[in-house]
């Protein structure tokens, strides 16, 4: 199949989308600590739809996932460790830094680590700078990094008219922040990192007879069993300290102030359905990805900016910048329009790059 960028833009939109609504389920929940719904949530994401969508909608999969060599597991779970991390501290630089600062350090550095990595170790770099098709794409690039800055000074600008002291604002910690948000925009590019390493288990599942659209999902099941590795240790530790563990069967933590019933049901309904939209993010990312031809490692770029995209929106639904002055939906407003032009940007690099690889 002759990959089509627009196509694969299309798909990264929806996998922004999931991204951005993931959150939305989870904040339905109630009576239930937060390390007990991301948990039960996670198994879903990290776990349970992963391998059953993989398992359906590829080839072989357990003899694809046998046959990758030591090297490509060691590697693909690793970064998934790594970026498991990344994604435990971005509470903490939204925390230190705020929501506009935060947002604007974190995933500028995601975006373009995560994007850029690869080429700059394979030496691809040399040949993007050369070329229109990459110069195009490196554009796009630099028009997300706009559309981000855009969106924090909005956020910024947000925090200072909707609130009179924000509790991030009682927090700030410009030097702790900016150390978190360094970490924080490293780790997280790392899942880039190790869905590049899947590459080998990509071509073994196409030799096995997956259509190329599906070719990155046994990907995922290694590089997400890293994420679930993490956020396990992290949420365990924080089950044994805050003994919330009777959440799971109806009973509340002996310390909680709230003794009502909990909604067990309705909670592992949601949590499922939270979880489950979390995985479509990437599970929509490597049909993108199979898309892009050449410049598949742009898929992150698209990713990041999509993610920022419907996260915003979902914020003008959910009544969140009711209240704000016509500048700072003026600016809120223009990085949208710089988000949305840069898939498009990007895309075109990509159709460029597949035009001239056909001649």
């Amino acid at each position: 199949m002759t990959p089509n960028p627009l196509i694969g833009v299309f798909f990264h939109w929806l996998g922004g989308l999931a991204s951005a609504s993931f959150y939305v389920p989870y904040k339905k929940i109630r009576l239930w600590s937060w390390e007990i719904f991301w948990l039960t949530g996670g198994i879903f994401s990290w776990l349970i739809a992963p391998w059953i969508l993989a398992y359906f909608q590829t080839s072989d999969l357990f003899g694809v996932l046998g046959a990758a060599s030591p090297t490509t597991w060691f590697w693909c779970v690793f970064w998934g460790l790594l970026w498991g991390f990344g994604g435990l501290t971005f509470g903490l630089t939204m925390r230190y830094l705020g929501l506009s600062l935060g947002m604007a350090v974190a995933l500028g550095l995601t975006t373009v680590i995560g994007t850029l990595g690869e080429p700059i170790f394979s030496g691809k770099i040399i040949q993007l700078i050369q070329t229109l098709s990459g110069q195009v794409t490196l554009f796009g690039v630099l028009v997300v990094l706009g559309g981000i800055v855009l969106v924090a000074r909005a956020g910024h600008a947000k925090e200072k008219e909707v609130t009179e002291v924000s509790e991030s604002l009682k927090e700030f910690n410009l030097t702790k922040g900016l150390l978190v948000a360094v970490f924080c925009g490293i780790m997280s590019s790392c899942f880039a990192f190790g869905l590049a390493a899947g590459a080998p288990v990509r071509e073994a599942s196409a030799a096995a007879g997956t259509g190329p659209l599906w070719v990155g999902l046994p990907v995922l099941c290694m590089v997400l069993l890293g994420g679930l590795t993490t956020n396990l240790v992290w949420s365990g530790y924080l089950i044994l300290k805050n003994k919330s563990a009777s959440e799971w069967v109806g009973k509340p933590r002996a310390a909680s102030e709230d003794k009502g019933k909990i909604p067990l049901l309705v909670n592992y309904l949601l949590a499922a359905l939270g979880g489950t939209l979390w995985y479509f993010q990437f599970f929509f990312y490597t049909m993108g990805e199979s898309q892009m031809g050449e410049y598949g490692f742009s898929s992150w770029t698209l990713h990041m900016a999509s993610i920022i995209l419907f996260s915003t929106l979902w914020g003008f639904a959910l009544k969140e910048w009711a209240g704000t002055s016509a500048k700072t939906r003026t600016l809120v407003w223009g990085g949208i329009a710089l988000l949305v032009g840069s898939t498009v940007i990007i895309g075109i690099g990509n159709m460029l790059a597949g035009q001239a690889a056909g001649h």
